[in-house]
């Protein structure tokens, strides 16, 4: 199981109250909501390995030099040389570090590469896993790892993670009209305003699922634009002769790295604490009572 951990305690931090604080005041719902989430995770669905894959970096060089709006309306401080500063709520970042702190203590693997976000790792672990993988997001982009082959699917929150979509490749088919190999180019050719991809204008997500119905993909597409016989419709051929520069380098940004170079690491999940000093000095200075409690008591069983 892997979980796109920013995803995840996004929607906790925005599913628990800010008046769960810490004895000292700080707001821990992000923390406490993202322990219960993996209680409930491991409680339904009893996965041998767990691994909290994080953002080390939320907009990648590569992907911006490729498209500069990539993200450009979530950056709150500019860095020369490091990553940019995303625009969070002001009492959800404090809360960050506790989560590492915790997760670390716990014995959860959490894996994060400089230079890339949570979701290359998540492409990374999941291309190389032997076995069946539940990939458990927020973030349909995701989408592009379903393999029913392989046996990899998104469990994508509905209400909470008691209520989650299995999205294999039929759900896909059935909501998009392509499977998991066909979404990234649904994705670019649809654009994506919260990521800041343009996509190609007048091209909406219903006639980007009939273009990669009736050409196969991308290169199918841009090889019928060129083709004067093929049956695209003027305003079509104009819309994606003008639109070629973005999608000549859009697959490389919407796409999840497959490559990224991961440290050594023990996916397990635990039965009890790593450290559990450690762990009670964390629960009690952050007051994290009932959740880490649950947490402790489902991976013990």
């Amino acid at each position: 199981m892997l979980l796109d951990s920013a995803s995840l305690y996004y929607r906790a931090y925005f599913g628990v109250p800010d008046s769960v604080k810490a004895p000292d005041g700080t707001p821990v719902n992000a923390v406490r909501g993202l322990l219960d989430f993996i209680a409930r995770l491991v409680q339904d669905h009893r996965p041998d390995q767990l691994v909290a894959c994080m953002d080390a970096d939320w907009r990648p060089a590569w992907r911006v030099e490729l498209i500069p709006s990539y993200k450009a309306h979530r950056v709150a401080v500019e860095h020369d040389g490091d990553p940019d500063e995303e625009e969070t709520p002001d009492t959800l970042a404090p809360q960050v570090p506790i989560i590492e702190a915790v997760l670390d203590a716990l014995g959860i693997a959490r894996v994060g590469v400089a230079g890339y976000e949570a979701d290359d790792v998540i492409g990374t672990l999941a291309g190389a896993a032997r076995g069946p993988v539940d990939i458990v997001t927020g973030d349909r982009d995701l989408y592009q790892l379903v393999d029913d082959a392989r046996g990899v699917r998104v469990l994508y929150p509905v209400k909470g993670v008691g209520t989650l979509q299995l999205t294999d490749e039929a759900l896909l088919r059935e909501k998009y009209g392509v499977d998991g190999a066909g979404y990234v180019d649904l994705a670019l050719l649809r654009g994506d305003p919260s990521d800041g991809l343009p996509g190609v204008p007048g091209v909406g997500e219903k006639t980007a699922a009939k273009l990669i119905d009736a050409y196969g993909d991308l290169a199918g597409i841009m090889a019928a634009v060129d083709d004067p016989r093929s049956k695209l419709t003027p305003a079509q051929r104009k819309r994606l002769d003008g639109a070629r520069e973005y999608l000549a380098v859009a697959p490389t940004v919407v796409r999840v790295a497959g490559d990224v170079p991961l440290p050594e690491f023990d996916p397990a999940l635990p039965a009890g604490p790593r450290d559990p000093e450690l762990l009670d000095a964390l629960a009690a200075r952050w007051g994290l009572g009932g959740s880490l409690r649950r947490l402790l008591a489902t991976l013990q069983h």
